[in-house]
């Protein structure tokens, strides 16, 4: 049985936890490069500004913060002050956190139109996530000579609540999503399928990351072991909640709050449009007779078969075009040819 409380166990843990949070100080780099393009846009004035966006820039760079202050508190060699440094650093990281829930609930707000009966229930638990996260500043570090900066001291019991908090936050928000994209009255568009087919993925992760961070928080080993999943929670949750901003920012130019429509009005006008063809008239000349040039007109009216007339369905196809397809006609030269 190990003893997670000895001073062999913690200087062990203490050298993982330095070397995991380098690891993911290059991850979250990576993917705030790769993506920074995506905020030069908005940043030089080619994207318009909306206010779903002030969340999601808070999101990436509150956690890019903590994560270049956790930096420096693992490589500090002179003396600082480790308790402001790290109150820092949890203040960044657990904003991080509470904008990443909030941007998944601008999501699920989207899909469900706005509609107030989901509006405020998400408003009220936004509210009470983010009484906890504030309350949730409670990790004590301090100067060890030989060791630099040290976490000597965490409240589990405020910060498990946090995070089951979070977790069953998630859980809401990713249950209201799987439902209203399951089971869409007008049929599916095409915004659905992209967040039912990558983007709802995006919550499951968000959910498992801090299922993980609670898991720890409560087993209680040690001060080090007891928020170890903090920060992973606290980037998979960033990461996630911002390709799902970015993607639907990119799939629609009416901005990352709006959801549009099915495509099935659309389709359906178009329908309507294509029902009014008719055929165009064509004039042919008849055989000459002995008495002079007889010029006969012939109408070709529409079919009275209503099947012959051309749609399409949901996917562009053309229905009911087997007996009748304008564009398959052969143009004759008669239309060429002026009447004499």
């Amino acid at each position: 049985m190990v003893d997670w409380m000895s001073p062999t166990e913690l200087a062990k843990d203490a050298k993982a936890f330095d070397r995991f949070m380098h690891t993911l100080l290059g991850l979250y780099i990576w993917e705030w490069v790769v993506s920074l393009d995506f905020d030069w846009q908005y940043i030089s004035g080619k994207k318009k500004f909306r206010w779903p966006m002030f969340f999601y820039f808070l999101n990436r760079y509150c956690l890019l913060f903590a994560l270049i202050g956790i930096s420096i508190a693992l490589n500090v060699t002179t003396e600082v002050n480790c308790q402001g440094l790290y109150t820092f650093n949890q203040c960044f990281g657990n904003a991080a956190i509470g904008l990443a829930s909030i941007n998944l609930s601008l999501r699920t707000m989207a899909v469900w139109t706005r509609r107030w009966y989901i509006v405020v229930p998400l408003v009220l638990i936004i509210l009470g996530h983010w009484s906890l996260l504030l309350h949730g500043i409670l990790l004590k570090a301090a100067w060890v000579p030989g060791q630099g900066c040290v976490i000597i001291e965490t409240d589990s019991t405020i910060l498990a609540a946090t995070f089951i908090y979070s977790m069953v936050f998630d859980f809401v928000v990713l249950s209201l999503t799987a439902f209203k994209l399951l089971s869409p009255p007008t049929g599916r568009s095409r915004l659905v399928e992209l967040i039912f087919n990558d983007g709802l993925i995006y919550f499951v992760i968000a959910f498992l990351a801090n299922l993980i961070a609670t898991i720890f928080m409560l087993l209680n080993l040690n001060a080090i072991m007891s928020i170890i999943a903090n920060v992973p929670a606290a980037i998979a949750s960033t990461i996630v909640a911002c390709r799902i901003v970015r993607r639907l920012n990119n799939f629609t130019s009416q901005g990352p709050e709006m959801f549009p429509t099915t495509t099935q009005g659309s389709t359906i006008a178009f329908r309507s449009n294509l029902s009014g063809i008719r055929p165009k008239i064509s004039t042919k000349v008849s055989a000459m007779k002995s008495e002079g040039v007889h010029v006969q007109m012939e109408t070709f009216e529409s079919p009275t078969d209503k099947s012959a007339y051309m749609g399409y369905d949901v996917s562009g196809k053309v229905v009911g075009a087997d007996s009748y397809d304008p564009e398959a006609q052969v143009i004759s030269d008669e239309f060429m040819r002026p009447p004499y």
